[in-house]
Order: C-alpha cells, then structure tokens, then sequence
C-alpha cells in the first residue's frame, strides 16, 4: 500500500524511490519470506541482535531485514531524513534513564527474544503472539514519518511494520470496545530505571478506537531498514505520526481493548502538561514552553532557524477529521 499526502510539500514516497535499488529489493525478498512463512533463516538474526546491540550499542550494526543499513537520502522529499546516528542516539526511553543519551548506552540490558504481545480485554479472538507471528500478519513496508516530541524536538523516520488496523482486524474487536491500551515491558532487571519515581510502570498508553484503525497508524517492527534498535523501542512499537512522540509506545507485550479511556502513564503523572489525545498542536503550549516552533535534530548549528510547529504534526488532512466538533484546546 502506497501512502503518499502532499501538506506543506511533504511526500510519503514509495521505498524505491529513496532507497539504493539493490537495498530495497533485498529488503523486498524477506517481506516476500515473511508472507509465505519462510522467514525462520531470516528472523535467526534476531536471537543475536542483543550480542550486536551489545557490542555496538546506537551504531546502527543491528540484523538488517535485508540488505543492511539503508542508506536513505531525502532527495525526494521536501525535508530531509533523519541520520540513523542521531535518530537511535537521541531518545526518550525513561526505563534506560532521563537523559536523550542513556536509553542508546543503557539498552544494551534489554533481551528481545524470545518475545511475545498478549491481546485481552473486549475482543472475540484473544490471543499471545509471538513476535515472528505479528511479523507475518502483514506484509511490512517503509514509510517516511515525522516524529515530533513534546520537548520541541522533531525527526523524520523511515519505519518498517503496517497498519495497526491490520491486527485489530484479526482479533474482532467486540462492539463495545471503544480504546486501545498498550502496556511496555517492565523488567527491572533488565530496564534499570523502572522503580524509579519519574513514573508509575509500567509505562501504559492509548488510543481511541477510530485513532488506532487509521492506516497512518503503524505497528513497527524495524527503521532504516534494520530492525528496530533496542533504544528506539524493540522489538515492536507503536507510531502514531501526528501525536507526540510518548504517545508511541515501545517494547509493546500488552495490548487491551476496552471500554474506558485508558490511564496513561505521563497523564497520571502530569494531567495539565500531557492530556490523553496530544496531538501536536502548536496552539497548545505545554504549561513550560511553547509548541509553536521545533528543533529538528541534525539541524541544530549554531544559525539553524527552528521550523514551525505543524498542525498534527503535517498531517491534519489525513487525519483531522477525526477530531471534528472537539475543542482540541481542552482536549489537548
């Protein structure tokens, strides 16, 4: 599926046209495994990804998806895309520390196989789902996405996975179910800052219904043509482009439909800076800052110009009518 939106002169391209042609067709070759079954060979290099992320953490030597690291130019689209260096070296990832730089040195600990994402609550196919099985719903694809933070940072993305819409089909949701809640792993043994008081942990999203149904909405698997760095939230994410950054969350082993807007994790630790919805709006200032300019990281030298805050992050014709009649002032 083809995903291209033209706001502000921005493109979703197709991977071919941004990618080296022998990368992408590699990469094409292990979708094709995926999608008939073949994919054991192919998905050994996950058992071995943490001795990678280990003995390189953040360098971008991770088990390619085929074809190794991508080497992705921004020729195609009006903005350019973000260094692997910078998007897998400056992250939010609390249970790995608070600092952008601890999550790429401290996530080295985390141990993604085997893995595996529970599905409960209002659904008539509930179900445990080894990563590799999630993997082979969908035939996976790249899309180039932004991703703006709460901070006043932003970067573009090429990730890997499909539509969230595409496993909530699977499971039947039941009539009643109206949310989605995503709960992240807590280990404390191997996630060396859950305990701590920044936040009540597990770390738990959500989304409405209709929000996780959208295409835009992406289960996430692998970036730049790799997978996913254990920093950037392997080995299964949640991306929802036109929200803030922690709205997406990493490391995903629960997801539960309910009836109930789920209590996330940064509202009940700060309900009047972080509300439920968050989609990036830059009329909404946090109650610290401003959100009507950003810093796009890899652009930050000394006469850098910040870039102005997008509403829904760019992508409001795709997805602002989801929001129609609500004051996204008070549901900020």
């Amino acid at each position: 599926m083809l995903i291209k939106t033209r706001d502000d002169g921005f493109i979703h391209p197709v991977s071919s046209e941004i990618t080296p042609q022998r990368v992408y067709d590699g990469r094409r070759d292990l979708m094709k495994l995926m999608a008939t079954g073949a994919a054991g060979v192919a998905l050994a290099g996950w058992a071995s990804r943490d001795a990678l992320a280990q003995a390189a953490p953040g360098s971008g030597k991770l088990a390619a998806l085929k074809g190794g690291k991508s080497a992705v130019a921004g020729a195609v689209t009006m903005e350019k895309v973000t260094e692997f260096k910078d998007a897998s070296t400056y992250n939010n990832y609390y249970e790995f520390g608070t600092d952008k730089a601890d999550p790429a040195k401290n996530a080295h600990t985390l141990k993604t196989a085997p893995w595996t994402v529970e599905v409960e609550g209002l659904v008539k196919k509930p179900g445990k789902y080894g990563i590799e099985d999630l993997m082979k719903l969908s035939a996976q694809e790249e899309r180039i996405y932004r991703l703006r933070c709460v901070e006043g940072w932003s970067m573009v993305i090429p990730w890997v996975g499909y539509s969230l819409a595409e496993l909530i089909k699977r499971v039947e949701p039941q009539p009643g179910a109206k949310f989605i809640e995503f709960v992240t792993l807590a280990d404390p043994k191997t996630m060396p800052f859950v305990g701590s008081r920044v936040l009540d942990w597990p770390y738990v999203e959500g989304l409405r219904m209709d929000e996780a149904m959208h295409p835009l909405t992406l289960l996430t698997f692998g970036m730049y043509g790799e997978v996913l760095p254990n920093q950037n939230g392997a080995p299964v994410r949640i991306v929802v482009p036109w929200k803030y950054g922690f709205k997406s969350g990493k490391s995903i082993v629960k997801i539960r439909f309910t009836d109930k807007e789920p209590a996330t994790a940064w509202n009940k630790a700060a309900a009047n800076e972080y509300g439920f919805y968050s989609n990036v709006n830059p009329n909404v200032d946090h109650p610290r800052w401003s959100q009507a300019t950003e810093r796009r990281i890899g652009e930050d030298g000394l006469f850098a110009k910040k870039r102005k805050t997008l509403p829904f992050n760019g992508y409001e014709a795709q997805v602002g009518q989801l929001y129609a009649g609500m004051d996204l002032k008070k549901n900020y």
